[in-house]
């Protein structure tokens, strides 16, 4: 079990340090933020490879297999997901004034910077292909339900680690100093990001 939970764990930590909808939002909110909510944002996506683990425990990864219109559905959802969060970005940009620094993205509580990691990892296609991909490759290993429910644990520390290293190198006072005299472009960056992340998405399921 521990040496196909190793191999496990390598293919999720490569998918969880490339760019991606999670990078960017720990990124965005410590930019804006800072540390303490960049690492909520962390906690958010941990909390939600965890429901994950349990979805794919469960079964949830065959469901996509051999109804694929449920992955579908996904990607609608987390491509509308994506463009609310760009749509956040463009009324920040154009309502506050030069001389009013704000958080990027527009402010959130403490919550919300645990509820938008969640949402964010659980509208993830990538997420949903990669816990597919993990179910597969553990249930083939020969374990079982409850030891691929335990393989979440896993994943949800190496993000805490991930992207919370992410959240603490992205809220240094140089990260945030570099922010605040360019934060009209970083708005505009993170947002044009985000929507392009989410029509990408809807036009995926599509099939145009």
């Amino acid at each position: 079990m521990l040496h196909a939970f190793f191999l496990a764990w390598l293919g999720v930590a490569l998918a969880q340090i490339s760019p991606g909808p999670n990078m960017m939002a720990v990124i965005a909110v410590a930019l804006g933020q800072g540390r303490r909510h960049a690492l909520l944002v962390a906690l958010g996506i941990a909390s939600g490879s965890l429901i994950w683990a349990a979805a794919v425990a469960l079964g949830l990864g065959a469901l996509f297999s051999t109804v694929p219109v449920t992955l579908t559905v996904l990607k609608l959802v987390g491509g509308l997901y994506l463009l609310f969060i760009a749509a956040k970005a463009l009324r920040t940009l154009l309502t506050s004034s030069t001389t009013n620094v704000v958080p990027s993205l527009a402010p959130l509580s403490p919550l919300g910077a645990w509820r938008r990691g969640t949402l964010v990892v659980l509208t993830n296609p990538k997420a949903a292909l990669m816990w597919s991909a993990i179910a597969t490759f553990l249930f083939g290993a020969g374990l079982g339900n409850l030891q691929v429910l335990a393989f979440g644990p896993v994943v949800a520390v190496s993000a805490l680690v991930i992207y919370g290293g992410y959240g603490l190198v992205f809220s240094t006072g140089t990260a945030t100093r570099a922010y605040a005299r360019f934060w009209r472009i970083t708005e505009a960056v993170f947002g044009a990001a985000f929507a392009a992340l989410g029509v990408t998405l809807l036009v995926s399921a599509t099939g145009r």
